[in-house]
């Protein structure tokens, strides 16, 4: 048994989906979650500055004694993290469960991925999911529109389904029957998605199956929190916490009830 915290870190909000799940299938965990706020969003950078970026993160939440540390960020565990050397600590992204749950998941062998633009043309998604079943489809499109929609309040709304049917038309042409949300912020469009997809494809969480994932290899490391009741959680970002509080909640499914730290990274 360990009762080190987890630790999480995303650009910014969107990795509070990946804390959700984690709340939900290790309640008795804790939680350290940091959020890049000021440098956000990865998805436009280069890769070199996510790289750097993504080192920043994870120096961060070491100095926290965390046993496991999640990317909850499409573009840095595509872009960054075959970069990133051993740092002493498990450090897992959302990109292989997510491919191993849609192939688990497709009956045609079909697969639809959407990300951002770093995301996408790290072609990352496609590969992983050739070595593992070479005979496996894989159709992308980068949706770099998606991110500012939800942080701006417009996920269940005409403007997030205009853009939608726009970016997912050559996915719905192509026949896929699993479609992985390759970015944390896209499960609060996943109604919109899904409508627009229809009820023959099943949408494949990036941040639930790295979760389940992460769950998974706790309990195989014997490194699962012995703790009885509910793990704490902090939170942490780069710039203004006020703004992030208020708008962590509608990513978390629930009030941030903890204050928010500032961080200097």
């Amino acid at each position: 048994m360990d009762n080190r915290p987890i630790g999480v870190f995303d650009s910014g909000l969107g990795g509070l989906t990946c804390v959700k799940q984690l709340m939900s299938v290790m309640p008795n965990e804790d939680i350290v979650y940091f959020g890049d706020t000021a440098r956000v969003p990865y998805g436009n950078r280069s890769r070199e500055t996510i790289v750097r970026y993504t080192r920043d993160d994870i120096s961060f939440l070491l100095e926290h004694d965390i046993k496991i540390i999640i990317a909850a960020c499409g573009t840095a565990s595509s872009v960054a993290l075959p970069y990133i050397d051993d740092v002493g600590v498990k450090v897992i992204g959302v990109l292989e469960p997510a491919c191993r749950a849609a192939l688990k998941r497709t009956r045609n062998g079909r697969i639809g991925v959407i990300g951002t633009a770093s995301t996408i043309k790290s072609d990352k998604y496609a590969q992983i999911i050739a070595s593992i079943e070479p005979s496996a489809k894989v159709f992308s499109a980068a949706c770099p529109m998606f991110v500012p929609v939800v942080e701006n309040g417009y996920a269940d709304t005409e403007v997030a389904r205009i853009v939608a049917r726009d970016y997912l038309a050559g996915l719905k042409n192509e026949g896929v029957d699993t479609l992985i949300l390759g970015c944390t912020h896209y499960p609060l469009l996943e109604g919109v998605i899904g409508d627009i997809m229809g009820d023959g494809v099943e949408l494949i969480s990036s941040g639930r199956e790295a979760a389940e994932y992460c769950r998974s290899f706790l309990d195989g490391h014997g490194l699962l929190a012995g703790r009885d009741g509910k793990g704490n959680s902090e939170f942490y970002v780069s710039d203004d916490p006020e703004s992030f509080t208020q708008l962590g909640g509608l990513f978390l499914g629930r009030e941030i009830e903890l204050s928010v730290n500032r961080a200097m990274i």
